[in-house]
């Protein structure tokens, strides 16, 4: 699979490389159907993601508008699709709860710029690096937390209190508020999993995400049934986006958020790159990892600025471009433009989106996230294994930046003991 690592070193847009090309009305036709369809998908999971996170769903549209078109415009990559990610909830969740918006506003802000350093000191090659069994091992420790995450809203459940962020206290919680249980919440948000596996299935061109949640939502509007929504727990939507406003950065608050700042650099670009790399293989292309980097950087620079959060590149939405038969960054541009069109026209119809909709939604992305074929593959051999269930436990245990330093840190010591052994072969 390609890397890109014969073009890292570039600083130059892929938009631009596009032009240079040549880009007539044959091209734009088809980046506008696969920015429709994209825009399609976006719409219901970028709202999940961010009331996943502990936001409002209009943070997660601002996201994907604002995050989103820079991650094209000025991106490495051909395909690149940026947006509200689920790798981000848990940290995006527990930054929130414990700093507040204004915090995480901060943090990402912050993270945007070392996200643009890394780019410009040309440390995107080394981001590739990180041993495979790590990544599998805290994406499925993600997978996990995120489907906790999501048994609140699944099943109707109303706590004492705030719910906590780990999850041996998280599952506790949930289990003291089990006499609250809603078998109808369950019902709806199962029946919006099953219907957007079964039309990913039997009708994969179908925006199975937008008509299970449109189907739900009218259900519960037509029938009555007592499920919270999007307005009962956050009121309207906004039909717009706010006027641009830099977050606190007081001394103070700067060196509060930094840790997580941090964590949301080493993620954002993991997951960057990653899927830079997965729309390679689609495509026999190479993206700019370096270049990819400043971009990602610059968009998690101005995502807080106009109220968003956290912007990478999406795997499932980036194939789903190239599926559609995108042909350069303008169809990632106007996936955004898409988007801005929906919330300005649709913004008022999402307050009756309910709650335990958002979750199935969820749970589809947890299942497709956790790569279970890989980590039982792993399992076969006692040093990756050991990699893997080390980043997985500790990730589950403690928070993801930790359990990316006990993986990287065994895989080393794997690959130091095994170095004489190589040396004496040769």
């Amino acid at each position: 699979m390609p890397d890109g690592t014969a073009s890292a070193h570039l600083y130059r847009p892929k938009l631009l490389t596009v032009f240079q090309e040549g880009y007539g009305a044959a091209k734009l036709r088809r980046d506008l159907a696969a920015g429709l369809t994209v825009a399609v998908v976006a719409l219901p999971l970028s709202m999940a993601i961010a009331v996943a996170s502990g936001v409002g769903p209009e943070r997660g549209l601002f996201t994907a508008i604002v995050g989103g078109f820079l991650v094209s415009a000025l991106g490495g990559s051909r395909f690149q699709i940026g947006g509200p990610a689920g790798a981000f909830i848990v940290l995006v969740a527990a930054t929130a709860a414990r700093h507040g918006v204004d915090g995480l506003l901060t943090a990402v802000l912050l993270s945007g710029v070392l996200l643009t350093l890394l780019g410009w000191l040309r440390l995107g090659t080394l981001v590739r690096h990180i041993p495979h069994a790590v990544t599998v091992g805290f994406t499925c420790a993600i997978a996990i937390t995120i489907l906790a995450s999501q048994l609140k809203d699944l099943g109707g459940l109303s706590l004492a209190g705030p719910e906590p962020g780990p999850l041996a206290p998280k599952l506790a919680a949930l289990g003291q508020a089990a006499g609250t249980f809603s078998p109808t919440a369950l019902a709806l948000g199962a029946g919006v999993a099953a219907v957007i596996l079964l039309l990913r299935r039997y009708r994969p061109s179908w925006p199975g995400m937008l008509i299970a949640i449109v189907a739900a939502s009218a259900i519960v509007a037509l029938a009555g049934l007592p499920v919270e929504t999007i307005g009962g727990r956050f009121g309207d939507i906004p039909h717009g986006l706010p006027a641009p406003a830099l977050p606190r950065l007081d001394l103070a608050q700067v060196m509060e958020v930094a840790p997580a700042a941090l964590s949301f650099t080493l993620l954002g670009a993991v997951e960057s790159l990653l899927s830079a790399k997965v729309a390679d293989g689609m495509t026999g292309r190479k993206h700019r990892s370096n270049m990819e980097l400043v971009a990602q950087g610059l968009a998690n620079v101005a995502s807080p600025i106009f109220g968003g959060i956290n912007v990478t590149g999406t795997i499932a939405r980036t194939a789903a471009n190239i599926r559609a038969g995108a042909v350069s960054p303008i169809s990632g541009m106007l996936h955004s433009g898409f988007l801005l069109l929906f919330m300005l026209i649709a913004a008022p119809l999402a307050k009756f989106v309910p709650m335990t909709a958002l979750a199935g939604v969820l749970l589809v992305v947890a299942w497709n996230m956790a790569e279970k074929a890989e980590f039982l593959r792993l399992l076969r051999d006692w040093r990756s294994a050991v990699v893997l269930l080390a980043t997985f436990g500790v990730t589950l245990a403690h928070d993801l930046t930790a359990g990316i330093l006990a993986g990287c840190a065994l895989a080393a010591l794997f690959a130091l003991m095994r170095r004489p052994v190589a040396e004496e072969g040769d």
